[in-house]
């Protein structure tokens, strides 16, 4: 756990910018009547997926934390803690997300020990459903204290899935939070930006909060009960502007428009125009997702929108929709900034959490996991009573390239791709699909075969098989990488027999060219 939290923390602090997008999908809104949890941790690192295993503890027993400042403390252990996959899913098929809101920074509190990613893998290590891992993580916080910014939690089971909104005191002890389910039938998107707004004092059932979510408020003067206004958390503790908006509501937007088009959301709100219509907490899709829709839509650079950002001089002659970072600039004391995308070539890892009452845990809960980009990505089923992790996935070192590490196979064909990207995400892409595929149409017989078993041999045969299609999807990758390199080299583009040919610029781009800077490449008078 030393070691898991050390790589965390690093991360977080690497990131300059908090950048994570989350999906939930209720069982009532999925084809195949599984709740999906959809994680994207976007910053520059190297995560190394492991596993826990369930273990027994004393009950004297205590953990140490470490706060942001230094300071140690003691935190007090429970008799069993549940097998985890990463601080992602636990064996009963409880799956856990984030995305950082920041919000008050003055109510960040860094002398306090618990962080989101500690509390995060707790609440998998303690809890088997959603409702208990709400429990855990307030209960936690309200004891030791809160010592990260604010954040928004996904936490989903096969039957719930709850977002908890947090954040800090600024020193006075506890937290403030928030927590709603999320209706059957809907789905739910966030993506650092709190996205409670007014929620109910007396239905527990759908709805929970900490006493002092509004009397803090009012003391620190953000809120003010006289104004006749309701109560708003996000805009209360993450006060909006058009910056932020920008950058995390268009997500948001995104989603919520491809998952559920009829309702025709504009893009005022996240354009920070004044009196918008901020965007519902959750929508009803269009149609029932099934798990490839689910994949899609997280994986988006606003292609077919105003905002399409692999159209246009920005996106270059060949549609790169990747823009360096940092993402914003000033010029003559005006600001700007790019689109920040649900698909990023910052993301670390990504995982879609499938939860399915009606199997047991053992095969009702997959992590289908992977690394880098979510556009160029590839997904493969991770059982969460899986007793081993593929080699591949576990391993590496962000300052060495490795052939041997997944992460960097990823890396290498997405960041060489962007040589010729609309040309080479292709080739990305056809690979992609073609093992997502055969791993979806083969999980019914799989799976089917796996419930023939006694519970020991299925977590056996369910773990030999993850590790194969995961060192199966590493292997593609190293080949993809390679042929990329072979097909694409010097300029020219090789055809499917390998004869070199020129392709020069699109004849789009050539015609920009022209009527821009025509005259200084024209040849003659």
């Amino acid at each position: 756990m030393i070691k898991s939290a050390f790589s965390i923390l690093f991360f977080c602090l690497l990131s300059y910018s908090f950048a994570c997008t989350n999906l939930i999908v209720t069982k009532g809104a999925s084809a195949d009547g599984a709740t999906y949890l959809v994680y994207l941790n976007d910053g520059e690192w190297l995560y190394h997926l492991d596993q826990t295993p369930a273990m027994d503890h004393h009950t004297g027993d205590s953990l140490v934390y470490t706060s942001m400042s230094g300071i140690s403390y003691k935190i007090h252990q429970v008799a069993h803690t549940h097998a985890i996959i990463g601080f992602l899913m636990n064996e009963h098929q409880l799956a856990i997300g984030e995305s950082t809101f920041l919000g008050r920074e003055e109510l960040w509190d860094k002398d306090k020990p618990l962080k989101y990613w500690e509390l995060m893998r707790l609440a998998l290590l303690r809890a088997k459903t959603a409702r208990e891992a709400i429990e855990v993580i307030t209960s936690l916080v309200a004891t030791y204290g809160y010592g990260s910014e604010g954040e928004s939690i996904s936490i989903a089971d096969p039957n719930e899935a709850w977002l908890l909104e947090i954040i800090g005191t600024g020193g006075e002890g506890g937290a403030v939070w928030v927590a709603k389910k999320i209706p059957d039938g809907m789905v739910a998107a966030h993506a650092n930006h709190a996205r409670i707004s007014t929620f109910p004092l007396d239905d527990p059932e759908n709805c929970l909060y900490s006493e002092n979510v509004i009397s803090f408020a009012i003391e620190k003067g953000f809120y003010n009960p006289e104004s006749g206004e309701p109560f708003h958390f996000n805009d209360t503790y993450d006060p909006p502007n058009p910056e932020h908006l920008k950058y995390t509501e268009t997500r948001v937007w995104s989603i919520y428009n491809r998952a559920a088009p009829s309702l025709g959301l504009s893009l005022d709100y996240n354009r920070g125009r004044e009196n918008s219509q901020a965007y519902p907490l959750f929508v009803i899709p269009d149609e029932k997702l099934d798990l490839q829709d689910v994949f899609d839509l997280v994986r988006d650079h606003y292609e077919g929108t105003a905002l399409d950002m692999t159209k246009g001089i920005t996106a270059g002659p060949f549609g790169n929709p990747n823009r360096p970072r940092p993402l914003k600039w000033t010029h003559d004391r005006i600001d700007f900034s790019w689109e920040r995308p649900v698909s990023t070539y910052n993301t670390a890892f990504s995982y879609v959490a499938q939860l399915r009452n009606y199997l047991p845990n053992e095969i009702g809960g997959v992590a289908w996991f992977g690394v880098d980009d979510t556009y160029t990505s590839c997904y493969f089923p991770i059982y969460c009573n899986n007793t081993s992790i593929p080699k591949p996935f576990s391993g590496g070192d962000i300052n060495h390239y490795s052939r041997t590490s997944a992460w960097w196979a990823f890396n290498f064909a997405a960041n060489y791709a962007m040589i010729r990207y609309k040309d080479m995400v292709k080739d990305i892409v056809y690979v992609q699909q073609g093992l997502e595929n055969l791993f979806i149409q083969q999980q019914d017989s799989i799976e089917r075969m796996a419930q023939d078993m006694t519970k020991n041999k299925r977590i056996e045969f369910l773990s030999q098989y993850s590790n194969n299609m995961g060192v199966l999807v590493h292997e593609k990758w190293v080949d993809l990488g390679d042929y990329l390199v072979t097909k694409y080299n010097d300029g020219y583009v090789k055809d499917s027999n390998m004869r070199i040919q020129s392709i020069g610029y699109p004849d789009e781009w050539l015609e920009f060219i022209t009527k821009e800077q025509g005259e200084k490449y024209r040849i003659g008078d």
